[in-house]
């Protein structure tokens, strides 16, 4: 039982030290001729987002709204993409659970 509980605990500190990891990597992706823009980190945290002032009209609602979509949809497809690459040079490993079972 003991060493279950270990292997629960190296496995959290495993995905706490991915989370830092990645956490140090950014994204930073634009739409709309670059009047929309938005930073992510590799936890696919938002860090940032910048909407040009030309945009912040009732009449541009659903057209921000779409935009805010292709955004986030671009960001973690570059993430993803991102962390298959670094997987792939072996400079990221995800945590070993096959230990768990």
């Amino acid at each position: 039982m003991f060493q279950k509980l270990k292997q629960y605990k190296d496995l959290r500190d495993q995905s706490k030290s991915l989370q830092s990891v990645l956490s140090q990597e950014t994204v930073h992706v634009d739409t709309m001729g670059g009047k929309m823009a938005m930073v992510m980190d590799g936890n696919q945290d938002i860090l940032s987002i910048d909407i040009d002032d030309s945009l912040m009209t009732p009449e541009n609602k659903e057209k921000v709204v779409k935009g805010m979509k292709e955004l986030i949809a671009a960001a973690k497809k570059k993430i993803q993409y991102m962390m298959i690459q670094k997987m792939r040079k072996g400079e990221l490993q995800l945590p070993d659970m096959s230990k768990l079972s």
